[in-house]
């Protein structure tokens, strides 16, 4: 997954030309989101859905959770997490921010900052509000 993930992201550029010609904008965002995995883990049913987004849900986290070695992890609630945050503030934090398993986070600090941009617009431009924060990371075991 991780794998392909990564892969997404650098064919990124081969879809839609090269990155500096693409422009800021949600529908960027958008593709964005899809071919880079983030309704994958952050958007509840998803993946169920065969791949179709509610507006209204989306990207506001899965308290499914995910375990592993590392103990159990939940997907963020991208909105929440945005909430506070200047673009500016985002684009810092998407270059510097770590996690744990399986976000992969080293794919999203391959952004450029048109991508990362692109991505914070489309996130705060979806409705439906904030949502639930989601639980806590627990330890293994």
């Amino acid at each position: 997954m991780i794998k392909l993930v990564g892969l997404a992201a650098a064919g990124l550029a081969l879809s839609f030309g090269t990155a500096g010609a693409q422009e800021v904008s949600v529908a960027f965002g958008e593709h964005l989101a899809v071919i880079g995995g983030c309704h994958d883990c952050h958007t509840v049913g998803y993946n169920e859905s065969g791949g179709k987004v509610d507006p209204n849900v989306s990207l506001a986290g899965n308290p499914a959770g995910f375990e592993g070695p590392w103990g159990k992890t939940f997907a963020k609630n991208l909105r929440l997490t945005l909430a506070n945050m200047s673009e500016d503030d985002w684009l810092l934090f998407s270059d510097t921010f770590e996690t744990a398993p399986p976000m992969p986070w080293f794919n999203v600090h391959a952004f450029t900052d048109v991508e990362s941009r692109s991505l914070y617009q489309y996130i705060k431009s979806l409705p439906g509000g904030l949502g639930e924060p989601m639980p806590d990371s627990l330890p293994p075991g």
